[in-house]
């Protein structure tokens, strides 16, 4: 995968969640896997919801030093502030898409951070939202997604907008200026 790939809090949920046998290696998998590649995004909104989760609604929770650890260590993922920007895409995400204001919070952390893929389960799986497809980690393979969410630039069969840069301009005959 090269696209940058926005992973939702039940994703990171069930890749620590011992009692989901099925989900928990997929959800494990796949985070490894944008951990290997560089490329997983998140935001503030999912580490928070992460953090809560984990450390409070777990019939065991994860002590808060060691969800704080991985909390910590998904920094590096360069998480998604929650600013003006994200509020005001969020709002027109929920107004055009119908969705509910967390999930719109999500779709617009994904689109703002460029991600071809969204991966979670709350959302439609095959939903499209801009340039954001989501998919649930559960039904799309990690293997799957690199073929499918590798980012094809087709070139512009527009001129560029603005003026040219300095070395696309014809070039005038190059004979030093004398002062005079």
């Amino acid at each position: 995968m090269t696209a940058p790939v926005f992973v939702d809090t039940n994703v990171f949920v069930y890749a620590r969640d011992g009692r989901e046998r099925t989900k928990q290696p997929r959800a494990a998998q796949w985070i490894e896997r944008l951990w290997r590649d560089r490329c997983g995004r998140t935001s503030v909104q999912v580490l928070t919801e992460f953090y809560v989760t984990v450390t409070r609604k777990f019939r065991t929770p994860v002590p808060p030093d060691e969800a704080w650890e991985d909390v910590a260590s998904l920094l590096a993922w360069r998480p998604q502030p929650a600013d003006a920007t994200l509020l005001h895409r969020a709002r027109e995400i929920e107004r055009l898409h119908r969705l509910n204001w967390w999930d719109a919070m999500v779709v617009a952390a994904a689109q703002l951070q460029d991600c071809a893929l969204l991966l979670t389960e709350d959302l439609h799986d095959g939903a499209v939202f801009g340039a954001v497809t989501v998919r649930s980690p559960f039904t799309l393979g990690v293997e799957e997604a690199r073929a499918a969410y590798a980012p094809a630039r087709a070139a512009s069969l527009h001129r560029p907008r603005g003026r040219p840069r300095r070395a696309d301009l014809p070039q005038k005959d190059a004979r030093p200026v004398r002062g005079g």
